[in-house]
């Protein structure tokens, strides 16, 4: 199987959706503890307004600013962070060459986990998970 990239990427968004999933899941008992895999490069480009398809400004001015949105994102991974039974681990995608250094950000926004995955393939991503959920039923 493959994972498609590129394209918008609204993070905060994403997060947010990660984050009702999880209290939905623990409030029905189903679950006890979430960790949330953010597989990203870090470049939040569509901002919350946009990704939840609610009135977007027409004025060019009011549009939000590149670090508006990134900051979109890491609030969401504050939010997370502080959340009982909740853990963002972040796989970083983004080519180390060009780095900005936003999957860190997030990772510690959320008081979570960072790894470097440039190849995102099912079986790294599954291998990344499993460990960190290891490494989270050791700690509880």
């Amino acid at each position: 199987e493959s994972m498609p990239c590129g394209g918008g990427s609204p993070l905060a968004h994403a997060i947010n959706t990660a984050v009702r999933t999880g209290l939905n899941a623990m409030s029905s008992g189903d679950v006890g503890q979430v960790i949330v895999v953010l597989c990203t490069d870090g470049r939040a480009n569509v901002p919350l307004s946009a990704a939840s398809e609610s009135e977007v400004a027409e004025d060019p001015e009011e549009k939000p600013s590149m670090e508006d949105i990134k900051q979109e994102a890491i609030d969401a991974a504050k939010q997370l962070g502080v959340l009982p039974g909740f853990n963002l681990l972040v796989l970083d995608s983004e080519d180390k060459f060009v780095s900005s250094g936003a999957t860190k950000e997030l990772a510690a926004a959320a008081r979570g986990t960072y790894k470097y995955l440039p190849r995102l393939s099912g079986k790294n991503v599954a291998n990344v998970t499993q460990d960190a959920i290891a490494e989270a039923k050791s700690m509880s």
